[in-house]
C-alpha cells in the first residue's frame, strides 16, 4: 500500500525460550492510511504488545518491513532508533513511569531536559500540556500525591512533549476503575483529532477498542481480521472480534 502513514509486510519476531524458538508474530501484515485513532486488539499471548514494541522501535522483527511516515524503522540502527523514539513517536505504557521525586512537571520535562532543551521552554511545555489535560493545579505534585488517572495523563503530556506526530498507548487503563479508563479513552481520540496524528492503543478491552474508529485484531501472531467500529459499542466489538478470531 503505497502512502500508507504505516505499514507492517510479513512480519515475523520470535524470542529463544531455553533451547527453542518461541513465535510472537507470525507474518503480520497491517496498514494505515491516515491519521487517526486505531487499536490493536487480542488477548494475552497473542503477540499484540511485542508488535508494539516493535512499531515503536524498541526491538526489530527477524523477518520483514516496518514502514512508518515513509521511514523503514527495520533497518534503523540503535542510535537512530533512539534518535528516532525521542523527537517521533510518544509512548504511553500501562505502568506509569514517574520519576517518584520529581514534580509532574518536571517529570513531563525529563525528555526534554537530557536532550538539552531550552529549560524555558520546557517549563512553558509542559504548562500547556498539562493543563490541556486537566490537570492545570497538579504541575508541582509529586506522583504520590496524584490519582491513578492524574499519573498516567502527566504520562501521556510527557510523550506528547516534542509534539511527535505518532502516540502509541500499551495498555495504558489497565490499572486505572472503569470510570478514569473511559475518559482517558476519550481523551486519546481527542488528542488524535485535535494534533492530527496517528495514536494506536494496544487493548484486550472491547469497551476500550469501541473509542476507536479502526481496530486490527491480533491472534496467534497475525492480524485476523479488523473491526470498523463505526455504529458498534463495547459489546457489539467484542462480537466482532470473536468472530474475526473464529475465522482465522
Amino acid at each position: 500500500m503505497i502512502g500508507s502513514m504505516l505499514r507492517c509486510t510479513n512480519v515475523h519476531k520470535s524470542y529463544r525460550l531455553g533451547d527453542r524458538d518461541v513465535p510472537a508474530l507470525r507474518g503480520v501484515d497491517l496498514a494505515i492510511d491516515a491519521p487517526g485513532y486505531y487499536a490493536i486488539m487480542g488477548q494475552s499471548g497473542s503477540g499484540k504488545s511485542t508488535l508494539l514494541h516493535l512499531l515503536a522501535a524498541l526491538d526489530r522483527p527477524d523477518k520483514g518491513e516496518i514502514i512508518l511516515a515513509g521511514r523503514d524503522l527495520h533497518t534503523l540502527s540503535e542510535r537512530d532508533a533512539t534518535l528516532y523514539r525521542r523527537r517521533e513517536i510518544g509512548i504511553v505504557f500501562q505502568q506509569f513511569n514517574l520519576i517518584p521525586t520529581l514534580t509532574a512537571s518536571e517529570n513531563v520535562e525529563l525528555p526534554g531536559a537530557l536532550a538539552g532543551e531550552d529549560t524555558a521552554w520546557l517549563r512553558k511545555r509542559s504548562g500547556e500540556l498539562l493543563e490541556r489535560l486537566g490537570l492545570p493545579g497538579r504541575a508541582n505534585h509529586r506522583p504520590d500525591a496524584l490519582s491513578g488517572g492524574e499519573q498516567q495523563r502527566v504520562a501521556m503530556a510527557r510523550a506528547l512533549l516534542f509534539s511527535p506526530p505518532v502516540l502509541y498507548a500499551d495498555e495504558p487503563t489497565g490499572n486505572l476503575d472503569s470510570v478514569t479508563s473511559a475518559k482517558l479513552w476519550t481523551l486519546l481520540g481527542e488528542i488524535a483529532s485535535e494534533n492530527n496524528m496517528l495514536v494506536v492503543m494496544v487493548t484486550h478491552e472491547p469497551a476500550a477498542a469501541s473509542h476507536c474508529k479502526q481496530v486490527f485484531v491480533l491472534a496467534d501472531g497475525r492480524v485476523a481480521g479488523t473491526i470498523n467500529t463505526e455504529g458498534l459499542d463495547a459489546a457489539g466489538v467484542a462480537a466482532r472480534y470473536q468472530q474475526s478470531v473464529r475465522a482465522a
